[in-house]
């Protein structure tokens, strides 16, 4: 991997992709200022210790354009995708602090609207906002209304995940992918499909809670958002240098959202999900927790996906149903930006 020259080089859009310069940004500026035993730029949540077990540590902002689309709106967005990347620990979440940033002239009306979906979103996910902070700034300072949450999330009996794909492991995908990115797309350039493409935006933490009778055979989970289901793996397969092999057939697509990527020419590997679960896990585990998944209603298209082997380490290829093979590379740019 290049290194960029943080002494030239300005900040751009790609840089918050999830791709390889939002990494080179996370190794050569973040992590060399902030590094320490708890800041692994892997995970989505930190395991810190506290008196009574270890907690759960995230935090997230939220500049969505759209602010409002089908499926949910960046108040949704913000609490669920907060939620998620503390289920990604293997926690549960419990508490959520709330900072907004206003624009002059931002209608209060969406406030309200926003506020009430936040308030919504927190009530299905079963946490409670306890903190806040609002700044105003002048129009044309920022787009309308941006978000900032973190979350906290216990452990209870259970120990933290791992976070260690290995070989042999299956990979289980939650549900159907690109259906975040695919909405916003649609909403953002007013394309007009009947019915429209909705958001899979949610809060898993029931979902994963389902689990928990495997929970020692899970490996590794994550929410698959920016740079999609792609960098995760890709993530992954680098992280344990071990590959990781899908099986295109298997990948779970609603039939609108794959029609609607094929009319643009877009890999739903690599677009966004705001309400998906990928996990690797033991493959004797794998039957069973594809029935538990598919007993809730955000776990009923629930698939196999792949698998994990040795070779080629730190990649991921994809197979389709004729024996054709293609490599699945880490996202270098941005397919669409400003999805969350």
């Amino acid at each position: 991997m290049s290194m960029i020259n943080v002494n030239d080089q300005t900040v751009i859009l790609e840089h918050g992709s999830g791709g390889k310069l939002y990494h080179q940004l996370i190794e050569q500026v973040f992590m060399p200022a902030f590094g320490n035993r708890y800041l692994d730029g892997t995970q989505d949540a930190a395991v810190c210790e506290g008196d009574g077990g270890p907690l759960a540590l995230t935090t997230d902002s939220f500049v969505v354009q759209p602010r409002f689309f089908c499926g949910g709106d960046i108040g949704r967005l913000a609490v669920c995708g907060t939620v998620n990347d503390i289920v990604t620990s293997g926690a549960e979440p419990k508490y959520l602090t709330l900072g907004m940033i206003l624009e002059h002239g931002l209608p209060l009306a969406q406030l309200r609207r926003i506020c009430e979906s936040i308030a919504t979103a927190a009530t299905e996910a079963g946490v409670y906002i306890v903190s806040g902070d609002t700044k105003v700034v002048e129009a044309g300072a920022c787009d309308g209304i941006f978000i900032n949450t973190a979350g906290c999330g216990l452990f209870g009996g259970r120990r933290p995940l791992a976070g260690k794909v290995q070989a042999g492991d299956s990979i289980i995908c939650t549900g159907s992918l690109g259906d975040h990115g695919l909405a916003l797309l649609a909403a953002r350039e007013e394309l007009g499909f009947d019915p429209p493409l909705t958001s899979d935006v949610a809060p898993l933490n029931g979902l994963i809670r389902r689990l928990e009778p495997l929970y020692d055979a899970i490996h590794a989970l994550r929410d698959p958002t920016r740079g999609g289901a792609a960098a995760t793996l890709n993530e992954w397969a680098e992280a344990a240098q071990l590959a990781i092999c899908l099986d295109e057939s298997s990948i779970p697509v609603r039939p609108q959202t794959g029609a609607a990527a094929q009319l643009l020419g877009m890999d739903l590997l690599y677009a966004a999900n705001e309400g998906k679960m990928l996990i690797a896990l033991a493959p004797e585990a794998a039957e069973q927790a594809l029935e538990l998944l598919h007993g809730h209603p955000l776990g009923r298209m629930a698939a196999l996906i792949g698998t994990v082997s040795e070779q080629p380490r730190g990649r991921v290829w994809a197979e389709n149903a004729y024996g054709g093979q293609r490599i699945i590379d880490p996202p270098a740019g941005l397919q669409l930006p400003r999805i969350c």
